[in-house]
């Protein structure tokens, strides 16, 4: 019988797959929650018809990434999972109530006449309810669950803290600015001109809270701390804040350009920096600072297994995710065809 057990690196390509869907998720679902942050502040009906149909095709299919990280978690590394899901049961849940409420509202708000302010406010705060959930998921990550044995040994309610909270309000704003520099690509007009404007504002707050986190970090955690600022180290990393700097100032001089496509594309390089960051600090644990993906990860076979169906199946996802952006591409009208 054909296996891969043995002949690859299972709980280095699972972990691979699973940073990899989680980042897509944050890209891909992370502007069209931008949007719904934004989206009682535009200034007309029209602009924001024109902001719902610009993700309107997209949305969806955006959290498929989501069950992909989700369900990769749990199949793949379940020690890790069952650690986890005790320590956040709660903010997941509430996000996936605000996910929840958003999808219903794009449902009814193009139906709607009389009660459609009712679906414009459930699609903005469905947004925001599940970005800042997703904020106090990464802060209550980053700083670590109390792990005892193979358990989690906290309190329900550890998640809920000062930096939690922060970092909540950190991704609020940098949804924001891939919702702005979406619209900024995708609308024209009054729409693309406020955009433009939004984009410019949150992108002073994005620097900042990145600016806090990536001091924070180090403030708590010794190892990080070494990490970055041992020798030779520092000089391997310098990279990273360095190019995130440059990203920063290349977007701004873009906004006061009219540069439209651009900023949108380097707003993504942010958050991939962002990300890498992160990923570099935390390695190799998947639950920070108790357990690494290694010791989180399932039996071979099942890793083995789970692997066939993923190779046949990710293909395919891409393919159709790449199809539709290209479908979709170009400019977005304020007409219905929801």
């Amino acid at each position: 019988m054909f296996s891969l057990e043995g002949t690859l690196d299972l709980p280095l390509i699972w972990f691979g797959l699973l940073v990899t869907a989680l980042f897509l998720y944050v890209l891909l679902d992370g502007f069209d929650l931008g949007v719904g942050i934004l989206f009682p502040f535009a200034p007309s009906d029209e602009c924001r018809d024109r902001m719902m149909n610009s993700i309107a095709p997209f949305w969806d299919g955006n959290e498929t990434w989501l069950v992909l990280s989700g369900g990769g978690l749990f199949a793949a590394f379940p020690l890790a999972y069952a650690i986890l899901m005790p320590a956040l049961y709660m903010p997941v849940i509430l996000m996936l109530l605000g996910l929840i409420f958003r999808g219903v509202a794009f449902e009814f708000r193009f139906k709607a006449a009389k009660s459609r302010f009712v679906w414009d406010y459930a699609f903005h705060f469905g947004s925001i309810v599940a970005a800042f959930m997703q904020g106090m998921i990464l802060g209550a990550f980053v700083r670590g669950v109390q792990v005892e044995g193979r358990s989690f040994a906290g309190h329900p309610f550890d998640w809920l803290n000062a930096y939690s909270f922060m970092t909540g309000v950190a991704l609020l704003f940098g949804y924001a600015l891939l919702g702005a520099s979406w619209l900024v690509m995708k609308t024209d007009g009054i729409t693309h001109d406020w955009a433009r404007k939004c984009a410019s504002y949150v992108l002073g707050y994005v620097g900042v809270f990145m600016g806090i986190v990536s001091v924070s970090m180090p403030i708590m955690n010794a190892g990080v701390r070494d990490l970055w600022f041992t020798l030779p180290n520092f000089y391997y990393l310098l990279p990273v804040p360095l190019v995130t700097l440059a990203l920063f100032i290349f977007i701004w001089r873009d906004l006061r350009r009219g540069v439209e496509n651009r900023p949108f594309f380097l707003s993504i390089g942010v958050f991939l920096m962002g990300y890498l960051g992160l990923g570099i600090s935390l390695w190799p644990w998947l639950v920070p600072f108790a357990v690494t993906f290694r010791q989180a990860a399932a039996a071979p076979s099942s890793q083995s297994f789970l692997l066939v169906g993923t190779i046949v199946i990710l293909p395919v996802i891409l393919v159709y995710t790449a199809f539709c952006y290209y479908v979709f591409r170009g400019k977005a009208s304020h007409e219905g065809y929801y």
